[in-house]
């Protein structure tokens, strides 16, 4: 499904001066050292943040961008073959954006950090895509379970430019002690990948990040006023030791992030998400209900991946990767799951110190986060195939829901039937009189623990979708 804005034959004619004009700020900085490296290979990609810089960081250290919360920002996606040749072998690229921690100590936290924002943000997101003003972008996606992400594909020939918004501020991170405390910085990274033989796009290209806080809204415009004035009050010889602000900042060529080819590789199976466009499984409708091909319990997101005693010490270095542990691959090059399965919390805190332990303890363990509300369902049809002289016996099976919203309780429905959530037109709740009430978010927010339903479906004349009656 395309999602992308008809582009002005100005657009690609001019393709070159856009790219020279995105990049006028750091040309004259960076002339010698982009002479020394021309005999050298150089990434075909270039990433601009259009968000300026700010003036009171010292020369040689990474520069520091100020964003406001929950404001659209653009993020130009550049292909130096316009202007240089490089062998790009597929028609688009994937492109994976995402927000994380800048602090090491965070990074290892991370993702105790992002299940505690969940829990205090109840269905929002920490990085949005503005797609009505993104240009370029075709096939946008945003995993309801990795909020800090979003991927979209574009053509490398003709250039992109994406705009996102953070909507998390810097100080949400901080612990709480007087008022007046300092916001930990994020990085905005973006990971390039094209296709490999299965036409998956699972070949790593190029990675660049920059570092960004990000502050209430108009806080960052504030906040860089207050920073150009506290430089222009310095002697001139002062004022020489701090790098100039630009209007732009160009995002510096980094290792990619940990999870970028977990995630890639997971986005290119069957899971669903809310802008997922994959050919569903099949699944047969008759008597406006449908039975799923897997009768199976449904099982807990995030629940997977979980560390066998049969496990070889290849596997675990793999998985330590994959868990964000590879600070202790060397540590653990030798062990096998049996081995690291026999430590002991005490023994993994002696052994990594106690926040790295406690979290390898908890991922071994498979310890899941719980959901926010569980459902039971049961669908009709199965009600009504019985025969006559067996005894009824009503199958359920549970929906574990982690955002209270009918997003998500569609996208477990959908599991269930083995179909994409983007089939389920509308879900309705009958009530003893027979009315059908449509299913909002408050409504979802409203259902009781554990609460039972009887699922029927109904088909939708005008599309190929599904309403789904819960009774």
């Amino acid at each position: 499904m395309l999602f992308c804005h008809s582009q002005p034959e100005s657009y690609h004619q001019h393709s070159a001066s856009y790219i020279r004009e995105a990049l006028a700020p750091f040309l004259k900085n960076e002339e010698a050292r982009l002479m020394a490296e021309s005999g050298a290979k150089r990434s075909p990609f270039q990433y601009i943040l259009c968000a300026a810089t700010s003036p009171a960081v010292k020369q040689q250290e990474e520069t520091l961008t100020y964003l406001n919360q929950g404001q659209s920002y653009e993020i130009r996606m550049l292909n130096r073959k316009l202007v240089e040749y490089t062998d790009i072998s597929s028609k688009y690229v994937k492109s994976i954006v995402r927000v994380v921690f800048h602090d090491r100590r965070l990074q290892y936290m991370e993702h105790q950090q992002l299940e505690g924002w969940r829990w205090n943000r109840p269905g929002d997101r920490i990085l949005d895509l503005d797609i009505p003003l993104s240009v370029g972008i075709l096939e946008p996606r945003s995993h309801p379970l990795h909020l800090n992400t979003i991927e979209f594909l574009w053509d490398p020939v003709k250039n992109a430019s994406v705009f996102i918004q953070v909507n998390c501020i810097s100080t949400e991170f901080t612990p709480r002690k007087h008022g007046g405390e300092k916001g930990v910085p994020f990085r905005i990274q973006v990971d390039t990948f094209t296709t490999n033989e299965h036409g998956e796009y699972m070949e790593h290209v190029h990675s660049s990040s920059c570092q960004v806080k990000v502050f209430k809204p108009k806080g960052a415009d504030r906040k860089l006023k207050t920073d150009r004035e506290k430089i222009d009050k310095k002697a001139p010889q002062d004022r020489e030791k701090y790098q100039s602000s630009h209007e732009t900042t160009l995002l510096k060529e980094c290792s990619p992030w940990p999870d970028a080819l977990n995630l890639t590789s997971h986005s290119s199976s069957s899971t669903p998400s809310p802008v997922y466009h994959s050919s569903p499984a099949s699944c047969s409708f008759t008597d406006g209900n449908c039975s799923p091909n897997q009768q199976g319990e449904l099982y807990m997101p995030g629940c997977a991946d979980h560390l066998l005693p049969s496990s070889s010490p290849q596997d675990i270095q793999q998985w330590l990767q994959r868990h964000r542990f590879s600070p202790f691959s060397r540590l653990f090059s030798s062990f096998s799951g049996a081995d690291l399965l026999r430590m002991s919390r005490e023994d993994l805190i002696q052994i990594c110190g106690p926040a790295d332990g406690i979290r390898l303890f908890n991922t071994m363990k498979g310890r899941c986060i719980q959901p926010r509300l569980t459902i039971y369902v049961c669908q009709q049809q199965a009600r009504n195939q019985l025969p006559i002289k067996q005894v009824a016996v009503d199958i359920y099976h549970a929906l574990y829901l982690e955002e209270l919203t009918v997003v998500d309780l569609s996208e477990k429905i959908a599991m269930l039937y083995s179909i994409t959530p983007q089939q389920i037109t509308h879900i309705y709740r009958q009530k003893p009189t027979g009315i059908h009430i449509l299913v909002s978010d408050e409504m979802v927010q409203n259902f009781r623990e554990e609460a039972s339903f009887i699922i029927s479906t109904i088909r939708d004349e005008n599309t190929d979708g599904y309403h789904i009656v819960l009774k």
